[in-house]
């Protein structure tokens, strides 16, 4: 079945990469910026929309609060890139906020960011995929109207390319990404020069909508609550910001620096970007309200249900750009690739803290290992899985899904910050260099800052959110963590369980005896040949053993076996329900208990075939037996193959397969020439 595959899955992914080759998939700055900044540089789709979307709860006047909170989003920002900064220098392995908070904090605090990253790259992949939908679904209507199932389609596509390794889907997104970059930069110049230069008036498609509030004259508390919200929405732009930090060993040298350095040049760009569109979408009138079809009014009348509310950025790009214009359409393009490689950051995030948790015995080892492409694949496939899960429950509605998002994020923020003011603590107290020690009260400083403004932000978060879905992110916490911790208890009992002590153990003392048994049906080839290694193996005691179904056939063995004079015992066990399984092993369990220090040997003649359905058909009762006799303890299970003549057309087919080679699975170019070993030896 392997070389079955081996065909289209070397088309889909590429020639296997040897392990030595590790280093040739490192990534400079200049496409470890879309890989794993995608997600903070695409946010800006959405996260000025959000925040427009909970002010208009109280209608247009509450506009004039967005430039505060873009402000607001701005200072954390940097607060966060300043922190992160610091954390890519002192901890430049990979572990990101897990391995500082691990570290400093306690394993129980580090689990708690384990789980809390976990769920938002989860989220990551979901919300980016279903924002991503939701543009493309605007141009194209048969997207809008299966938006689930393109949302799952897509999700499929970025999981092939990302199993393609780090280096090729860095390669394929750094293009989209850099595109959309620009085309946000040209629209905010282009907008800033028509407005402020050319004295323009810029008119968003929605500018002559007015807008219903949901709750009338808001003032002192509940307006405050309300602006709380807004803000809460729009540190979705800070989603990703942690990715770097946890991915800094795929970093070329120096690592650290050119971690340190992406993640400045990302945040400086993200916060540009949200900027001008907030900044743009008040000079252009742009309406944005979270039910549409009753809120926005246009000739006194609600829009109705028809309606597709635009994002944000696609009604600034057509004010300042003009609606089906060259840079409209590229723009609006862009815009829906880069929220579907956004879910990048989290393809990479995600797998490689999972192989971090899977080596500390958190989550399962097979998560540890590389795949053919260098790449964590099965990280990949359970990442791919559980955001197509979230995308079915909540029907692929970014604006659903976006309500669970960033409370995970905030928890690792302040975890980790917190983390980050101990570990200086700690080198503090033993440095004695006065330079070394000015750049540790620095950094400590803005560590503790961030700290105590992301923890600030994640109360907010919590109070602002809870109701309207971030208990699910909680709830899904709360299942990591205690599904982790589980696997941990589980690998540790395991551990404690087979560890060799230093003493003696009946697990080093040699058995009195072996007692063996071969198992026959019949008289045939393979019960000769189990048979005849069972003499070889010189137990203590040898008889074969055979289960009563049928009198006539139990005769007809009994009578070929006198026949041919065979010199091992042969015992009957009569089953009057014509159970298989349970009389051996309650035989076998019987032998344990007269003589409990003696071993039993249980040998099973196999057949070997050549053909999948073959399977089917026999070795179904000795799968059946091993399967019951592994809980058995003192007993060991031989299988003796009988190789049928369908199994050698399998081997000789299998040896055509080696000599021939799947496209891309040899290196082209020069080789150096090999002597090549004769097949066979004399």
């Amino acid at each position: 079945m392997s070389k079955l595959t081996d065909l289209p899955k070397r088309i889909l992914i590429g020639r296997a990469l040897r392990s030595d080759r590790l280093g040739e998939t490192l990534l400079p700055k200049r496409i470890a910026l879309p890989v794993f900044a995608s997600d903070p540089l695409s946010s800006v789709a959405y996260a000025p929309g959000e925040v427009l979307l909970v002010l208009s709860i109280a209608g247009v006047s509450a506009y004039q609060y967005s430039p505060w909170i873009a402000a607001a989003v701005v200072v954390l920002m940097f607060t966060v890139v300043a922190s992160y900064r610091q954390n890519v220098h002192a901890y430049p392995s990979g572990g990101g906020d897990y391995e500082v908070a691990n570290t400093n904090l306690g394993p129980r605090a580090g689990l708690t960011v384990a789980s809390a990253l976990l769920v938002d790259y989860v989220l990551t992949v979901a919300v980016s995929i279903s924002s991503g939908v939701e543009n493309l679904g605007s141009a194209v209507h048969f997207v809008v109207e299966h938006k689930v199932l393109s949302a799952v389609v897509i999700i499929l596509l970025l999981t092939l390319m990302n199993l393609r390794g780090v280096k090729e889907s860095g390669k394929l997104f750094a293009i989209p990404t850099y595109v959309f970059v620009f085309g946000v930069f040209t629209m905010i110049a282009w907008g800033a020069f028509k407005g402020l230069v050319l004295d323009d008036t810029m008119r968003a498609p929605t500018a002559d909508f007015e807008i219903k509030p949901e709750q009338q004259g808001l003032a002192g508390f509940a307006m405050v609550f309300l602006l709380l919200r807004a803000f809460s929405s729009g540190c979705a732009a800070l989603t990703g910001v942690e990715a770097i930090s946890n991915g800094v060993p795929a970093f070329r040298k120096p690592k650290s620096r050119n971690a340190a350095n992406t993640l400045l040049l990302m945040g400086v760009l993200a916060v540009t970007m949200f900027c001008g569109i907030i900044g743009l979408a008040m000079a252009s009138d742009v309406r944005m309200a979270e039910n549409p079809a009753h809120d926005l009014i246009q000739n006194g009348q609600p829009v109705g249900p028809g309606y597709v509310q635009d994002p944000v950025i696609s009604q600034v790009a057509a004010a300042v750009f003009g609606e089906h214009s060259f840079f409209f359409v590229l723009l609006a393009a862009a815009t829906a690739l880069v929220l579907f490689l956004a879910a990048n950051t989290a393809y990479n995030g995600f797998p490689l803290l999972g192989s971090i948790l899977a080596q500390d015995r958190y989550l399962p080892r097979q998560l540890h290992t590389r795949g053919d492409r260098l790449a964590f694949s099965n990280g990949i496939v359970l990442l791919a899985g559980a955001a197509m899960l979230l995308v079915w429950i909540y029907d692929a509605d970014s604006t659903k899904l976006i309500q669970l998002y960033i409370v995970g994020v905030f928890v690792s923020f302040t975890l980790s910050q917190t983390g980050m003011v101990r570990h200086w603590n700690r080198h503090l107290r033993t440095e004695r260099d006065p330079a070394a020690r000015r750049r540790m009260i620095r950094s400590r400083a803005i560590n503790a800052f961030g700290a105590f403004f992301t923890g600030l932000v994640l109360v907010v978060v919590l109070v602002t959110k809870f109701t309207h879905g971030a208990w699910v992110a909680l709830l899904g916490m709360v299942i990591f963590y205690g599904t982790m911790s589980a696997i941990r208890r589980h690998y540790d009992r395991v551990s404690d369980e087979i560890a060799a002590p230093d003493e003696p153990s009946d697990d080093s003392v040699r058995p009195s005896r072996v007692h063996s048994i071969v198992l026959v049906s019949k008289v045939h080839r393979p019960t000769l040949r189990a048979l005849a290694y069972a003499k070889l193996m010189r137990s203590d005691k040898l008889e074969a053993l055979s289960i009563d179904v049928d009198p006539a056939e139990t005769q007809a063995l009994t009578a070929e076996w006198d026949r041919r004079g065979i010199n091992i015992p042969l015992k009957i066990l009569h089953s009057p329900y014509r159970e298989i399984t349970r009389p051996i092993v309650e035989y076998v369990r019987s032998l344990r208990r007269e003589s409990p220090r003696d071993a039993v040997s249980v040998i099973i003649p196999e057949y070997v075939v050549g053909h999948w359905w073959e399977h089917l058909l026999h070795n179904q009762s000795a799968l059946r037996l091993k399967g019951r006799l592994l809980f058995t303890p003192g007993v060991m299970v031989t299988s003796v193959p009988y190789q049928l003549q369908s199994s050698e057309l399998a081997k000789k087919r299998a040896r055509k397969r080696q000599e021939w080679n799947a496209p891309g699975s040899v290196r082209r170019g020069p080789v150096n020439d090999q002597t090549k070993e004769p097949s066979g030896r004399s």
